[in-house]
């Protein structure tokens, strides 16, 4: 059983169809008591980091979330579910706190000529740790999709998984222990993607055999 965090966010239902298209057991929480007994988490978003953080409050899953995290659930947060993981955001001069899982800011990509912001489209992800179990069977420098406008600026360089050049080389996917995040959409490639999150699954999957 994976718990998939209903927020509101807008790539809900895409993150939904790609898990069960893998045979897991999913289940859409919206209050804290939905994620017990799950022993992997995923965390979808799209649009403001503000949006999100409010959102989880209200519903007080941010703490919920983070207590699980802490108990050893195993975690997936997907674009703004990848950012929401560190202290703050520039978006919208934030003044609504993120997990501070992660230590580090969410910055803009700088204004410059040719470069398009939002960064809408296919793009490449090179591997810092080849040995991260979400990449296992998937080519270095692969190409994922990419919608954004934002992205994370971890202080611990050690949880970089994946880096991509979009005007700046910025952090792509982090992991550290049991938890992943992806500022791309996994769900958005089928083959590639889904690798992503069968590995994922696997993770879980090889929790519940040790306990």
């Amino acid at each position: 059983m994976i718990a998939l965090i209903d927020y509101g966010a807008g790539n809900l239902r895409s993150v939904h169809k790609a898990l069960l298209h893998l045979g897991v057991e999913v289940r859409l929480v919206t209050e804290p008591g939905g994620l017990d007994e799950c022993p992997g988490i995923v965390l979808p978003g799209v649009g403001a980091f503000d949006d999100c953080s409010i959102a989880l409050k209200n519903q007080a899953l941010m703490e919920a979330t983070r207590r699980r995290i802490d108990e050893g659930a195993w975690f997936l947060g997907i674009c703004v579910g990848y950012q929401i993981l560190f202290e703050r955001s520039e978006e919208f001069q934030s003044k609504s706190p993120g997990f501070g899982l992660f230590k580090g800011s969410v910055v803009r990509f700088p204004e410059r000529p040719g470069l398009k912001v939002p960064q809408i489209g296919w793009n490449q992800v090179g591997y810092k740790h080849p040995d991260c179990p979400l990449f296992k069977g998937i080519p270095d420098n692969s190409h994922f999709y990419f919608v954004h406008s934002y992205h994370p600026e971890p202080e611990d360089e050690s949880i970089v998984a994946g880096q991509t050049h979009y005007g700046r080389t910025f952090s792509s996917a982090v992991w550290k222990d049991r938890v992943f995040a992806t500022q791309f959409h996994p769900e958005k490639k089928s083959g590639i993607g889904t690798s992503a999150f069968e590995e994922f699954r696997g993770s879980c999957l090889s929790l519940l055999r040790i306990q």
